[in-house]
């Protein structure tokens, strides 16, 4: 799953907006916030989330790691403490990467 954060202009998103952009549904974002300790979207006064662009990298981090990589929980979660800097270092690239590639195939159809 392929979400640029660059191109979130929000300062918040709510959780049905975060949700979408996963396809998961909210219980489950909601479920990742309560095992995941570096997951803590700001709450307003009558207690509703709101995603900042840092809470949508870190859901990235652990969609990843679970959804995409086939992590357990608990395997996503040492992953994450022992791993953080690197599998942020790899997304940055592999977002750079496919940005290149884009922009080569545009030049590609352009010829």
């Amino acid at each position: 799953m392929d979400r640029n954060t660059s191109e979130l202009t929000k300062l918040y998103y709510t959780i049905g907006e975060v949700a979408d952009m996963f396809d998961v549904s909210k219980s489950l974002i909601r479920y990742w916030e309560s095992e995941f300790s570096i997951l803590k979207p700001h709450k307003n006064s009558k207690g509703d989330r709101r995603f900042t662009k840092q809470n949508i990298e870190q859901l990235e981090m652990i969609y990843h790691l679970v959804k995409e990589k086939g992590f357990t929980l608990e395997g996503a979660k040492k992953e994450i403490r022992s791993n953080k800097n690197s599998l942020i270092r790899r997304k940055k690239a592999l977002k750079m990467l496919n940005s290149i590639k884009s922009g080569l195939k545009e030049m590609k159809d352009k010829i």
